[in-house]
């Protein structure tokens, strides 16, 4: 059964779908209400209630342009990167530093024959998401449209593994990152199987702050191999932690959104719901 939440989400979901393939017309408040059939009222509480900023300047955000704004924005040192992923004045937490451990060789052959996994479902502002640890940290974190196919996929990733569905304290501060109003970081440590190339590239990935995008040939480079864009896109492709590798800020160098493995549009809210934040 859904949660208020999820038929929230799926709500700005659809409105957002109509925003992006309507952008260009700068549709009005009153024209996305009638195509999700609330009022315009409920439509301008619901979605600032969700993104904290209004209909319209989400779609300020989620615009091809502001795509494009945003990766012209500073090229920034890797100091003035760590600056930007503290604190905003307000006390709001712009990123978490993660620290990635990848599975011994025999851990990533055996499937996981000898790792004991927690596993649990929860709420997000983007629909449900399961998200599995281990004793070393988070393996595994997914947008869970359906939890039966949700489980079945983590299941694919680690066959051969013990499962026990209990929320422990790993998966609590993992989940910590969708709260507004953090005073301090925390610590997330990440449990992950991949290859050496796959773990560079997620490496650079918790390099990009929160409102601001990079591209796949951007991401290349950092990991000194410049020609391996196709490459990179494939290793992003195969991320498996949801939101807390922020894939969602890799976006196509003409400024095109690009794929996402849990859906362009989520893909989309996502990017504008931390932009609104970032910007607020």
């Amino acid at each position: 059964m859904k949660t208020q939440e999820t038929l929230n989400y799926n709500r700005i979901a659809e409105a957002i779908t109509y925003i992006k393939q309507n952008f260009k017309s700068q549709p009005a408040l009153e024209e996305v209400a009638e195509r999700i059939n609330i009022s315009p009222f409920h439509f301008q509480r619901l979605f600032t209630e969700w993104a904290g900023v209004s209909p319209k300047k989400f779609l300020q955000y989620i615009s091809i342009e502001h795509a494009k704004s945003i990766l012209k924005v500073k090229q920034t040192t890797l100091v003035e990167a760590a600056e930007e992923t503290g604190l905003s004045g307000t006390g709001r937490l712009h990123d978490l530093f993660i620290n990635i451990e990848g599975m011994t060789p025999g851990e990533y052959k055996n499937g996981g024959e000898n790792l004991s996994i927690n596993y649990s479902f929860a709420e997000s502002p983007f629909g449900n998401v399961l998200v599995a640890s281990t004793a070393k940290g988070i393996c595994y974190m997914a947008f869970a449209d359906e939890e039966k196919e949700s489980f079945a996929a983590l299941l694919s990733t680690f066959p051969n593994a013990r499962y026990k569905q209990v929320v422990d304290l790993i998966q609590q501060n993992a989940l910590y990152i969708f709260t507004h109003n953090w005073k301090k970081p925390g610590l997330i440590k990440l449990h992950l199987k991949g290859t050496d190339f796959q773990l560079k590239v997620w490496e650079a990935l918790l390099k990009i702050p929160m409102g601001q995008l990079s591209t796949y040939g951007t991401i290349a480079e950092q990991i000194k191999n410049s020609n391996a864009s196709r490459a990179v896109g494939t290793a992003i492709g195969t991320n498996p932690v949801a939101f807390l590798i922020p894939c969602h800020r890799v976006i196509q160098s003409t400024g095109s959104i690009g794929g996402y493995m849990w859906g362009s549009t989520r893909k989309t809210a996502i990017i504008g719901w931390e932009a609104a934040r970032t910007n607020a």
